[in-house]
C-alpha cells in the first residue's frame, strides 16, 4: 500500500517498478538457496569430520579404557595375590602357634598327669605313716597311762593332787624368786641413792638456817579490867554488833578473865579485828564511830603489813619480776598457818631449800627458788575461793603470766599430778623437808588420834596380819604376822603393799615407816 502510494506520487509506471524488484528479490532467494546450499555442503563436511574425529576419540577412549581397565584389573590381582599370600602367611604363623600351644599343653597334661600319680603315691605313704602314728599314739597313751598308774601306786599321790603339788611348789618358788629380786633391786638402789639424797638434803638443810618454833596466829586480846567487856559490848549490844558487821570476825567474851577471844576462819581479818581491838582498848573510847575509824586504821596498817611482808619475802629469797598482786598474797600468808606452821616462812624455807638442792645437782637455782616461794601461794585466799590450795594455786599462778614450769611445780608438790620435771620434784623434795623437820608442825589431838587409827585399820585389812600398832607419833607402823599364813617371801611384798596403800589413803607429814614382824617358834620338852 505504500509502495502503490509512493508510486502514485512519482508518477511512475508499476510495472516499470515490479520488474526490477521481483528481478532483485528472486536474486536475493537464489543467492539465499546457493548460501544455505553452500553451507549445507560446509556443515555436512564439518560433520563428517567431527563424527570422524569423535569416532576416533571414541575409539581411542575405548582403547584407554581398556587397557585401564586391564591393568587395574592386573592391579587388583596382584593385591588379592599379595593379599592371599599374607593371610597363608599369618595363618601358617597361627597355624604353629596353635600347634606349640597344643604340644605345650599336652606337656603339662602329661606333667600334671605324673604328679598326680606322685601325690597320690605320697597320700598312700602319708596315710601309712598316720596310721602308724595313731598306732604309736595309742601305744604310748597306754604306756603312759601305765606309767600314771605306777607312780601314782609308788607315791601314794592322783594326777590332780600331783599337779597341785607341783603348782604350789612352783608359786613359793615364784614368790620366793620376787621377794629375793626386790631385795636385791632395794638394796642395790639404796645403797647409792640414799647415800647421795642424804649428802644432798644434808647439805641444803645445813646451810638453810631456819627457827625450829612455828609462828601462831593471835587469837586471844587481853584487856585490863573484865569493866572493859561491857563497854565493848556496850548499850544494848551496838558495840560488838558494830565491830563484828565491820571485821567480819565473832568477838567471844566469857568469864574468861581479863581476855576476849577473836573467832574467824580468815586470818587477815582476825589480824584486822586484833589491831582494831587493841586500839580501841588503848584510846578508851568504844563507840560505832569510832569502831569503824579504828577498823579502817587497822585495814590500812595491815594491807601495808601484807605488802612490806612481800616484798621482804622476795628480797629474802633474791626473786625479781613478781607481779604485784603475786607479792601481796605472799604478804597474806603471813597471817595463815597450817598445822601450826607459818605459811609464809614455810614458803621461803621451802624457796631456800629448794634452790640449795637444785645448786647441788646442776639445776636451774632461780627457777627452783621461785617455785618453791609460789608453791603455797593458793593458801593465801583458800578461805575465799572455792577448790584445794593446790588449784587455786595454779589458777593464780597462770592469771599472773608465771612460767609453765612453776605452775607445774605448783600442781604436782602435793602429787595431784605426776612431777614432770626436776624443778618440780626439789620443790616436792623441799616442801617435805621443810614440813617434816622436828618442831615445824603440830595437829590436835582429835585429827592425831584418827590417823592412828586409820592407820592400824588400813594394816589390819590384809590377810595373815595378827595384830598392827601405830608408834613413834604415828611415824612407824609395826605389823605382827602370822607364820603359819605368811611366808618371810610373802612378808616383802605385804610391807610393799601396804605402804602403797598408806600413801594412797593418808595424808601425813614426812614419811611412814611399815615394820612387819614374822616370829617362828619352835618348842619341845625334854622329859
Amino acid at each position: 500500500m505504500i509502495i502503490n502510494n509512493l508510486v502514485l506520487a512519482a508518477g511512475i509506471s508499476a510495472l516499470d517498478i515490479i520488474i526490477p524488484v521481483a528481478a532483485a528479490v528472486v536474486t536475493g532467494v537464489l543467492c539465499f538457496i546457493a548460501g544455505i546450499a553452500f553451507r549445507k555442503n560446509v556443515a555436512e563436511k564439518e560433520i563428517g569430520s567431527a563424527e570422524e574425529e569423535a569416532k576416533r576419540i571414541i575409539n581411542e577412549s575405548i582403547k584407554n579404557a581398556e587397557n585401564k581397565k586391564r591393568e587395574s584389573l592386573l592391579e587388583v590381582k596382584e593385591e588379592i595375590h599379595r593379599a592371599r599370600l599374607e593371610y597363608e602367611r599369618e595363618e601358617k604363623a597361627r597355624r604353629q602357634d596353635l600347634q606349640k600351644q597344643e604340644r605345650r599343653l599336652a606337656q603339662k597334661e602329661e606333667n600334671l598327669d605324673r604328679k598326680t600319680e606322685q601325690l597320690e603315691k605320697k597320700e598312700e605313704i602319708l596315710n601309712e605313716k598316720i596310721r602308724k602314728n595313731e598306732e604309736m599314739q595309742q601305744k604310748l597313751q597306754e604306756l603312759i597311762n601305765e606309767q600314771t598308774q605306777l607312780l601314782e601306786s609308788i607315791s601314794r599321790f592322783s594326777t590332780e593332787e600331783a599337779k597341785n603339788y607341783l603348782l604350789n611348789q612352783l608359786e613359793a618358788e615364784v614368790v620366793h624368786e620376787k621377794a629375793a629380786k626386790l631385795r636385791e633391786l632395794e638394796a642395790r638402789y639404796k645403797e647409792d641413792a640414799e647415800e647421795i639424797a642424804q649428802n644432798i638434803i644434808s647439805l641444803a638443810i645445813q646451810k638453810c638456817a631456819a627457827d625450829h618454833v612455828a609462828e601462831a596466829a593471835v587469837s586471844v586480846v587481853p584487856i585490863p579490867s573484865d569493866d572493859m567487856k561491857g563497854r565493848i559490848i556496850g548499850r544494848e549490844g551496838r558495840n560488838i554488833r558494830t565491830f563484828e558487821t565491820m571485821t567480819g570476825v565473832d568477838l567471844i567474851i566469857d568469864d574468861t578473865p581479863e581476855a576476849i577471844t577473836l573467832s574467824a576462819f580468815d586470818p587477815v581479818r582476825r589480824e584486822i579485828a586484833r589491831i582494831a581491838l587493841e586500839k580501841l582498848i588503848v584510846d578508851g573510847r568504844i563507840h560505832p564511830a569510832r569502831i569503824e575509824e579504828m577498823v579502817e586504821k587497822a585495814t590500812k596498817e595491815v594491807e601495808q603489813t601484807i605488802k612490806k611482808e612481800g616484798e621482804r619475802a622476795a628480797f629474802e629469797t633474791n626473786i625479781h619480776n613478781l607481779h604485784p598482786e603475786i607479792i601481796k598474797l605472799l604478804g597474806r600468808l603471813k597471817f595463815r598457818t597450817s598445822y601450826g606452821q607459818n605459811v609464809l616462812m614455810h614458803s621461803i624455807e621451802v624457796s631456800h631449800i629448794a634452790g640449795l638442792l637444785a645448786a647441788e645437782i646442776g639445776a636451774d637455782v632461780s627457777l627452783a627458788k621461785r617455785a618453791g616461794l609460789l608453791h603455797d601461794i593458793g593458801k593465801a585466799v583458800d578461805h575465799e575461793m572455792e577448790g584445794s590450795h593446790v588449784q587455786i594455786g595454779v589458777e593464780l599462778a597462770r592469771k599472773y603470766k608465771e612460767s609453765p614450769a612453776v605452775i607445774h611445780a605448783i600442781q604436782a608438790h602435793h602429787g595431784d599430778v605426776e612431777p614432770q620435771s626436776i624443778i618440780a620434784c626439789l620443790v616436792q623434795a623441799a616442801d617435805a623437808v621443810s614440813a617434816a623437820r622436828p618442831g615445824a608442825r603440830r595437829e590436835n589431838i582429835e585429827t592425831y588420834i584418827k590417823r592412828l587409827e586409820k592407820l592400824e585399820e588400813i594394816a589390819n585389812t590384809y590377810p595373815g596380819v595378827q595384830n598392827s600398832y601405830a608408834v613413834q607419833a604415828g611415824r612407824e607402823i609395826r605389823i605382827m604376822a602370822n607364820p603359819s599364813e605368811i611366808s618371810d617371801d610373802e612378808m616383802v611384798l605385804l610391807a610393799r603393799n601396804l605402804s602403797k596403800k598408806i600413801e594412797s589413803e593418808l595424808e601425813y607429814p614426812g614419811q611412814i615407816k611399815v615394820h612387819v614382824i614374822r616370829e617362828t617358834r619352835a618348842i619341845e620338852y625334854a622329859k
